[in-house]
């Protein structure tokens, strides 16, 4: 493992570095960065071309200029040196900090685009796969591809039309009118009724129990102005925490494992105890204290997979814990929904709180539930638009791979042996077919990169592709050099990384060899 892992890293370095000669090179030589003051009529003109050449070494040759890029840029492998120097950007600044602002922007947004890809694309493959040559199968693939053909320039602008303006509109007034809750009604009866499988009845049970919930839902959420002052409640986090446990349970020990089912609905109802009990902890939080409730919660979980005991305490554990963290989550969901009121009736938002543009609102002052309301609602469109040129990918491979591991010889024991469907799906197919996926999810990650230059332009979202821009129409080559690098790293770290996590999932492909 070692040794692989030093051959590997050997052979990414030597990459980035001949990558990175070339690019710099190609970037010296796509313009002059004093042309701007070669055709200023400034007085001080002949001071301030000194003082650029001097700034960015335009006095060296490019090949040469390199170098001294390059021995500032490695001081960046050493950490805490403080030694790190990407060079300076054409208006003095540091491109260290520049590039430090723009990467907490750029991958707090891919990051949550990219989880949101993977988990929504590989559950619609494997559900298409499951439903070959029906009609849900070819609805899904008629919508993925369609939004893959979109381009992500005016997928962004449909979304700043009917998702930001559209929903703001709506706020004004929240009443949802009957004719559209019959709509939505139908096409989640539709969509429901598509998905069951089975005979006509079956079909029809789920589809109407799928619209008849849906249409009492609406109908309570605009009775009870929940838009105003929405909120999920103790009765939605015990439901959410059920499911979970029968989710979770199913997943990692199957159902017939009656301790790790125990355990995680135990996990649950922890959680839901817990809800009354954190509340004023949760009025007063700050990032450090989310970070050790989690962990409490998880030992919590480890403790209560533990003392159920029985053969299979890990798979104990392991469902209590996925559901006590799920059911965590959902109540930090409830408490940013409490601090919607606060969010939407102040001076800065305007009764308008899907936004458009930027990162943040400019002046925004409040606690971490206000503050985080604004930067979920800043990155609602721009995630929403890269998932949805980047969902057909993952769906139509994860469905491909899915059909391959069901004609399997050991799926067909599996079923020989009297294993329910489930099990023989999520335990012994779900597995194998996520290993090809490994590869697409790891360089995806660099694909989201690049084009969150265009969704960041779009939405003025001061991230890297806005630098990497702004770096190539001012010929300034440290910006444009710091992307490249970021991107080359991130790219190569990936790979690796889907290397060693195709051998943990596939016992035969030894990463030494």
């Amino acid at each position: 493992m070692v040794t692989y892992l030093v051959r590997r890293v050997s052979a990414a370095v030597l990459i980035l570095l001949g990558a990175s000669f070339v690019v710099y090179l190609l970037t010296a030589a796509s313009g002059d960065p004093l042309q701007e003051l070669r055709s200023s009529t400034s007085a001080n003109r002949p001071q301030l071309i000194a003082q650029r050449t001097e700034l960015l070494h335009l006095n060296v040759p490019a090949p040469l200029r390199y170098f001294i890029w390059l021995r500032g840029a490695a001081g960046c492998l050493v950490p805490f040196a403080g030694s790190c120097d990407l060079g300076k950007n054409l208006q003095g600044q540091p491109v260290t900090e520049q590039l430090g602002t723009a990467m907490v922007q750029t991958l707090s947004l891919v990051s949550a685009a990219a989880l949101l890809a993977v988990v929504i694309g590989v559950t619609l493959g494997i559900v298409t796969a499951l439903r070959r040559h029906s009609a849900l199968d070819y609805g899904v693939t008629f919508l993925a591809f369609l939004f893959f053909s979109l381009p992500v320039f005016w997928a962004a602008v449909l979304l700043k039309e009917y998702g930001a303006i559209g929903f703001n509109n709506f706020l004004s007034s929240p009443r949802i009118p009957a004719a559209a809750v019959l709509l939505i009604a139908a096409v989640v009866c539709a969509v429901a009724a598509l998905g069951a499988g089975g005979g006509v009845r079956r079909r029809m049970v789920a589809g109407g129990s799928a619209g008849a919930a849906t249409a009492a839902v609406l109908t309570y959420v605009s009775a009870a102005d929940w838009f105003s002052a929405p909120g999920l409640g103790p009765v939605a986090i015990a439901l959410s925490g059920a499911g979970a446990a029968f989710g979770f349970t199913a997943l990692t020990a199957g159902l017939h494992n009656t301790r790790a089912l125990y355990a995680a609905f135990a996990a649950a109802a922890t959680g839901v105890a817990s809800y009354f009990a954190v509340q004023g902890l949760l009025d007063r939080a700050t990032p450090l204290m989310i970070m050790l409730l989690a962990a409490a919660t998880i030992l919590a979980a480890v403790l209560i997979g533990f003392l159920l005991g029985g053969d299979d305490r890990r798979g104990n554990i392991t469902a209590a814990s996925l559901t006590g963290l799920l059911v965590g989550l959902v109540i930090l969901i409830d408490r940013f929904m409490q601090a919607w009121p606060a969010y939407f009736s102040d001076s800065r938002i305007h009764g308008r709180p899907i936004a458009t543009i930027g990162a943040a609102t400019p002046g925004l002052e409040g606690d971490l539930w206000v503050t985080g309301l604004d930067r979920m609602t800043h990155l609602l469109l721009p995630t929403a638009a890269l998932v949805l040129i980047s969902i057909a990918s993952y769906t139509r491979y994860a469905r491909s791979s899915m059909l391959d591991v069901m004609n399997m010889d050991y799926v067909r024991t599996a079923r020989a042996k009297g294993l329910p469907e489930f099990t023989v799906v999520l335990r012994h197919a779900f597995r194998n077919a996520l290993m090809p996926l490994t590869t697409i999810a790891a360089v995806d990650i660099g694909g989201l990169i690049g084009g969150a230059v265009i969704t960041e332009s779009v939405f003025s979202y001061r991230g890297m592709g806005s630098m990497f821009v702004d770096g190539l129409r001012q010929v300034d080559p440290n910006p444009v050099m710091a992307f490249f690098v970021v991107v080359a790293i991130t790219a190569l770290a990936c790979n690796l990384l889907a290397d060693l996590v195709y051998a943990a999932l596939d016992p035969r492909v030894k990463v030494g060899a």
